[in-house]
């Protein structure tokens, strides 16, 4: 098990790199006191527990339970690995966010603004000193800011781009959700060989059918190279999902087949890959072939 802390100047980030990593699928704890790391390592640890990394943000919100942080990382990182991400911003960039956000800091209660950060920078340079990873968030746009968690997350074995492969079927409707979509009609189709016409895309027949098929390894050589490149600039850009659909008539036979395909390929370059099929168990209908049977029917 993993658990990142993340900690660091007020106004500096922290809630939104602590988005980031939940949209990457790991349990995510915002203000969380520092004498319950602990607990829930324990929690995390229990046989059966739907999460294997966590990332807990712990400052000085906390108040007096604060001080206690290291003293319980020394304890916790017995039983788990331990990384700490720190985020700091120069003066004028959080004396910026402050007013726009129009948002007391923490530690104002009897001081001004800029007294405040620079009292809280010196409760913080003991973690600073002991963080892994040290983000200045100076500058930095919501999207730089989390790309360079991510790029965080990947240096410590952090979670993968997860990739949906959806196919579909053209008549009932394409999926809103989709952020590629590839036509796949231009293949021949299994609906007009009687033979094949009753099963789906899952039935290896149906696959050394379309192998056959003129046109599907140019298809597959261009389409691999594409997404090749894609991925990767996927999660550079901070992207944690996406969804690749593939779409024929009906969306039983060639949708279905290609997303199996581009998911088993992408499952073994080390991606967390999903498939769904839309419209597979839609009812087959016995149709006589059309004198160009390539480009019609499902």
């Amino acid at each position: 098990m993993r658990l990142t802390v993340i900690t660091g100047m007020s106004g500096a980030g922290k809630s939104q790199a602590l988005g980031a990593f939940e949209d990457a699928g790991w349990f995510s704890v915002d203000n969380l006191p520092p004498g319950l790391l602990p607990s829930l390592a324990d929690l995390l640890l229990l046989d059966g527990s739907p999460f294997e990394s966590a990332a807990v943000v712990c400052d000085v919100r906390g108040g007096a339970w604060f001080g206690d942080l290291a003293a319980v990382l020394d304890e916790v990182a017995e039983r788990v690995e331990v990384q700490i991400l720190f985020l700091e911003a120069g003066d004028d960039d959080l004396v910026r966010r402050f007013s726009e956000t129009r948002r007391p800091h923490p530690l104002m209660a009897a001081v001004t603004l800029p007294e405040a950060i620079e009292l809280e920078r010196r409760q913080m340079a003991g973690m600073r000193e002991r963080a892994d990873v040290v983000i200045d968030s100076s500058g930095l746009s919501i999207w730089d800011l989390r790309r360079a968690v991510f790029a965080a997350m990947t240096q410590s074995d952090g979670p993968r781009l997860h990739v949906d492969f959806v196919s579909f079927g053209f008549k009932h409707g394409l999926p809103r959700d989709a952020d590629l979509v590839f036509d796949v009609r231009f293949l021949r189709n299994p609906h007009y060989v009687p033979e094949l016409a009753p099963l789906t895309g899952l039935d290896p027949r149906v696959g050394e059918f379309l192998a056959a098929a003129p046109a599907m390894q140019p298809f597959l050589e261009r389409l691999e190279a594409l997404l090749d490149f894609l991925l990767p600039a996927y999660v550079e850009e901070g992207k944690s999902r996406v969804s690749v659909a593939f779409g024929c008539t009906g969306g039983r036979h060639r949708s279905v087949a290609l997303a199996e395909m581009m998911a088993e390929r992408y499952r073994h370059q080390g991606y967390d890959v999903s498939v769904f099929h839309r419209h597979i168990d839609k009812p087959h209908t016995a149709v006589a072939a059309p004198v160009d049977a390539d480009q019609d029917g499902t």
